[in-house]
């Protein structure tokens, strides 16, 4: 298991579980939900935020949002 945080672009994963903190709530209404299908689509120059593709859509993240966030890598 490894942080959303962890991965690298192009990489996919499903969600385990988030840690519950104050985004939580904001975490699962955006379609962070375990169970769900992620791929790391972009990371900024700077490496922070990055941008992952969940529930149909684009969602920007800060490495400290995306690091409550544990995954299951898929092998492709």
């Amino acid at each position: 298991m490894k942080k959303l945080s962890e991965l690298k672009v192009g990489q996919e994963a499903i969600i385990i579980g988030i840690e519950k903190d104050e985004l939580y709530i904001k975490l699962m209404e955006m379609g962070c939900v375990p169970g769900e299908k992620v791929k790391v689509e972009q990371v900024a120059p700077l490496g922070d935020p990055i941008s992952i593709f969940v529930s149909g859509y684009s969602l920007s993240l800060r490495l400290s949002e995306a690091f409550n966030i544990s995954v299951e890598v898929v092998v492709n």
